[in-house]
């Protein structure tokens, strides 16, 4: 009988009635997808947007389902910094690059100055990069440390990592200080103006204050009249954009301002000197002196390693705000690139780089250190005493890449040494004299091998306890 009431009667054999009627149940097709719900465990399905099967050669795309291997895929991605930087010196001191701007261009002259050390000078060179790469290093740092591994009270090791957690906001002020101004500015860019000109009245204001070091007038600047000025902002416009994503980063620095207060830094001092354990070896060190200790800590005082990497942030600075052409800006960003992925909270060993002009030649190194490798090797247990182990990655100019794995374990040292093909003839003479080097200076060289490098050593190789981060929970929010 047709359908009066249709449009159009319906064509025989897609009744609708009918094919709902005839759909198979299949419980256990996987690809089927459940609707997400996040109050209940549902079966697993083939939604796309679970990456946990996946490996990281199957896309090059971030992943956003787990932060660690987010990390391990911008390392397997990350730009060699060595090659890099090569790419920007020549020799007898000048840029190769012709796109760069007058101001990078003083920079990077001032950064070459800086590295052209002698062989007297190269021992000094090297050791001020190890103690400014360190913030918590020093007879204080050590004490502390000591202390957290023996603390047999979680209260101990709580007060100890808020006092280290007040140290790094009060030494890190003048960034923090700097991200202040930076994020009132953003914010008053990208509001309207008759909300945006009174945040800018304010940002002038903070400037005032912070060259004043008036801290405790900044906070309550910050707390009375920013925040208000910005919940009213939000409260009436509903901005969700620009504005709100720096407001949360406004929070967050303004909290860390307020932690690194020398007023909150002595009061975690002090609840430290109250423990008996700690008492005896710091009891005896005043508010003044613990001041002037930190201040005058290699991480805190100007030296020449901490100009050179001023005077390399400033160029980078320059070339990612635009200045110089575009193969200039992405050198500098793959520079970024790299140096913030070495210094994830995922990365468990310590990361250097090392520039050299050493007897007219350009030498850029790369060094990974992990103090803490307590390895066997062809069954020869740690012994309890602990091993080290490093990774060189040098590029010297007209020889080309060498990379070189040490392991220093009680005095003994093994040592594999890749080197360029054009230096691989030469591989017996460098094996001895490199033996020669380690007796000289007092360890035991217990093998030392020279090979052609087939290709570069990866990172994960030499140092596999990176993905001891796979043993915790991936979560991504």
């Amino acid at each position: 009988m047709p359908e009066l009431l249709g449009a159009t009667n319906p064509v025989p054999g897609y009744d609708n009635s009918n094919v709902n009627r005839n759909l198979p149940v299949s419980p256990g097709n996987t690809q089927i997808q459940n609707v997400p719900d996040p109050t209940r465990v549902v079966r697993p399905d083939g939604r796309t947007e679970q990456q946990d099967s996946g490996t990281l050669a199957d896309s090059e795309r971030l992943r956003y389902d787990s932060n660690f291997q987010t990390f391990l895929q911008r390392l397997k991605d990350a730009p060699d910094l060595a090659s890099r930087l090569t790419r920007l010196f020549a020799g007898e001191g000048m840029v190769v690059l012709s796109g760069l701007s007058e101001g990078i261009a003083t920079e990077m002259a001032q950064v070459l100055e800086m590295i052209h050390v002698d062989p007297e000078q190269l021992s000094a060179f090297l050791s001020s990069q190890m103690k400014t790469g360190t913030r918590f290093g020093g007879a204080l740092m050590a004490l502390l440390r000591n202390a957290y591994a023996r603390a047999s009270s979680a209260s101990v090791r709580q007060d100890i990592l808020q006092f280290l957690k007040s140290y790094s906001d009060h030494s890190s002020t003048a960034h923090i200080e700097g991200n202040l101004l930076r994020s009132l500015r953003g914010m008053a860019d990208a509001m309207p103006a008759s909300w945006g000109e009174r945040l800018r009245q304010l940002s002038a204001e903070l400037e005032n204050g912070i060259a004043a070091g008036d801290r405790q007038g900044n906070l309550q600047l910050l707390r009375q009249q920013v925040l208000p000025h910005m919940s009213s902002y939000v409260t009436q416009t509903h901005d969700v954009g620009t504005a709100r994503s720096l407001l949360t980063l406004l929070t967050l620095d303004i909290a860390r301002y307020e932690n690194g207060s020398e007023e909150n830094l002595l009061q975690a001092f002090h609840r430290l000197t109250s423990y008996g354990t700690l008492k005896e070896q710091l009891g005896g060190v005043d508010d003044k002196a613990l001041l002037n200790l930190l201040r005058s800590s290699s991480f805190s005082r100007n030296s020449p390693a901490t100009a050179y990497a001023d005077h390399l942030a400033a160029a980078a600075s320059l070339a990612l705000r635009g200045e110089g052409d575009a193969q200039t800006q992405e050198i500098f960003q793959q520079l970024m690139q790299a140096m913030l992925i070495n210094e994830s909270v995922y990365m468990p060993v310590n990361h250097y780089l090392i520039p050299l002009e050493w007897n007219g030649n350009l030498l850029f190194s790369e060094l990974w250190v992990d103090p803490d490798a307590g390895e066997k090797q062809e069954g020869r247990s740690s012994g309890g005493g602990g091993a080290m182990k490093f990774l060189f990655k040098i590029d010297v100019q007209s020889l080309g890449l060498f990379d070189m794995v040490l392991v220093h374990r009680a005095g003994e040292v093994d040592l594999q040494i890749a080197c360029p093909e054009r230096v691989a003839p030469f591989s017996g003479q460098i094996q001895q004299a490199v033996s020669q080097i380690l007796t000289r200076n007092g360890l035991r060289p217990r093998e030392v091998a020279v090979r052609k490098m087939a290709r570069p050593l990866a990172l994960t190789e030499v140092f596999p306890k990176i993905f001891e981060g796979m043993n915790s929970i991936n979560v991504k929010v």
